[in-house]
């Protein structure tokens, strides 16, 4: 009576859960179900953790850091720096200790706690708080700058902009990576265009910024079409090859026809844009005499810094509107389940089309931009190295995420400017060290850590705009019976 029992329990849902709980108790301590306890102490093993990652750094940093090779009459002259390479394996051995002994060697490791301090703050919605203090920040800069950092007004407000550039490629990529799912690798192709048809057309025509801006983001949707089109029925690493090779083509299409773009030597005289006709210069008729003002050349820096922070404003307001309606809600689906989408009727064709123009457009307008700000264009601005740095940010701020690419904007091209003002490093690595020579190093490992730290990004959020039932918190029981839906 009691075997009928307990076998008419097991049928059910609870039952079969309980009886699979008693079965893993009884073999709780049986080989090979737990490992057997470590006889070292935790000393010996952060030891032991410090030593291998000392080597793997050794191995992998010996021909950035202990071989270098220089240009020297008749070829190449080989250099070696020993010191400079048992510094940073001295530096990993001792962080990595420090790591396993103090953060995961404890009984109750420091780690932790990071997940206490994300569910007590999951309720206050921090996401748009730190939203609205950057937004803040954002707005008011300039006039912080000059209060506060007066003499580093320029070259922190130039910064700025550069920071405000890549959030709006950044935003523009995430449409294509982010919310539609589609590995992107020459997204620079946009940008580049969106640069040449703003310079062609300023300095053949004589058109000012405000009318070749949207003509510049026209072309480039056209060329996201254009590029979408043919590709529609590649996924994953054959639509990443697809996309890389696009990019490659405009950049050599741009230093080749040399009639039309300039070729290596580009477009100069491009104009700057102005307010209502009047030019940050000296002389009658400028911005400075119209308003009385003394004239400095901060002024332009300012009105560039507003122009791309609203530049950047309207592309982050177009994609959480289009994320809400049917276009962004079958974006966020073709990235889960294309399959499932064409079963449910969505035509991938459109889809995707859209996904392209729309981020295609968005980065001729950082091109356009890009080209008022400089004043002269060349092939070598658009290489593949700028598509790696874009992709970067939006994947270590995580797919799909606004927020995340405003902060891993600012952590990686703010970060490398500031490598370049930590000059006490030099006393530690020598006069001659240069951070910024190892910019791609540090990309490198930025993207290893938070793969494996966070390997949805800084910002892992990727929970659908609309949702048709409310969301509430389910159990863990109610999951085992299957009512985690």
């Amino acid at each position: 009576m009691t075997d009928t029992t307990s076998s008419a329990s097991a049928n059910r849902p609870e039952g079969a859960e309980r009886l699979s709980e008693d079965r893993r108790d009884a073999m709780r301590g049986e080989p090979p179900f737990v490992e057997a306890p470590s006889e070292d102490t935790r000393l010996v093993r952060s030891l032991k953790e410090a030593a291998i990652t000392a080597a793997l750094v050794a191995v992998l940093t010996v021909f950035f850091f202990a071989f270098s090779t220089d240009i020297a009459v008749g070829g190449l002259s080989l250099t070696g720096n020993v010191s400079l390479w048992l510094k940073w394996i001295a530096v990993a051995f001792v962080a990595r200790f420090l790591l396993s002994y103090f953060v995961f060697g404890g009984e109750r490791p420091s780690i932790g706690g990071w997940k206490k301090v994300a569910a007590a703050t999951a309720k206050l919605r921090l996401g748009k708080i730190v939203g609205v203090v950057l937004l803040l920040v954002a707005f008011t800069l300039p006039f912080l700058l000059s209060t506060f950092l007066p003499s580093q007004n320029r070259y922190l407000l130039d910064l700025a902009i550069l920071i405000l550039t890549y959030v709006m490629l950044g935003w523009g990529l995430n449409i294509v990576v982010g919310l539609a799912g589609l590995l992107d690798l020459g997204y620079v192709a946009f940008y580049a265009v969106g640069a040449y048809s703003f310079a062609l057309l300023a300095t053949n025509f004589d058109l000012g910024f405000w009318v070749c801006l949207p003509m510049a983001g026209l072309f480039a949707a056209m060329w996201g079409i254009v590029l979408g089109f043919p590709v529609l029925r590649l996924r994953g690493d054959y639509l990443a090859i697809v996309t890389l090779a696009f990019g490659e083509i405009i950049r050599v299409v741009l230093l080749n026809w040399y009639d039309f773009t300039g070729g290596p030597n580009g477009i100069l005289g491009i104009p700057k844009p102005t307010l209502f006709g009047l030019e940050f210069s000296r002389g009658e008729g400028s911005f400075s005499d119209f308003f009385g003002l003394e004239y400095s050349s901060i002024q332009r820096f300012v009105f560039l810094y507003y122009i791309i922070l609203a530049l950047a404003l309207l592309t982050n307001f177009v994609t959480m509107r289009m994320r809400k309606l049917p276009v962004g809600r079958a974006w966020e689906a073709l990235r889960e389940d294309e399959i499932a989408c064409r079963s449910l009727g969505i035509n991938t064709v459109n889809v995707k089309l859209t996904a392209f123009a729309t981020g295609a457009m968005f980065g001729g307008f950082a091109g356009s931009f890009f080209a008022t700000r400089q004043g002269f264009i060349s092939p070598e601005s658009f290489t593949f190295i700028e598509s790696a740095i874009i992709l970067a940010i939006v994947v270590l701020g995580g797919l799909g995420s606004q927020l995340g690419v405003v902060i891993a904007s600012v952590v990686m091209i703010g970060g490398i400017e500031l490598l370049r003002n930590l000059t006490g490093l030099q006393a530690i690595f020598g006069a001659g060290f240069d951070p910024t020579q190892y910019r791609m190093l540090i990309f490198g490992l930025a993207m290893v850590v938070i793969m494996v730290w966070k390997p949805r990004g800084l910002v892992s959020t990727r929970s659908p705009s609309a949702v048709y039932k409310e969301k509430k918190t389910i159990g863990a029981d109610l999951v085992a019976q299957g009512e985690g839906h």
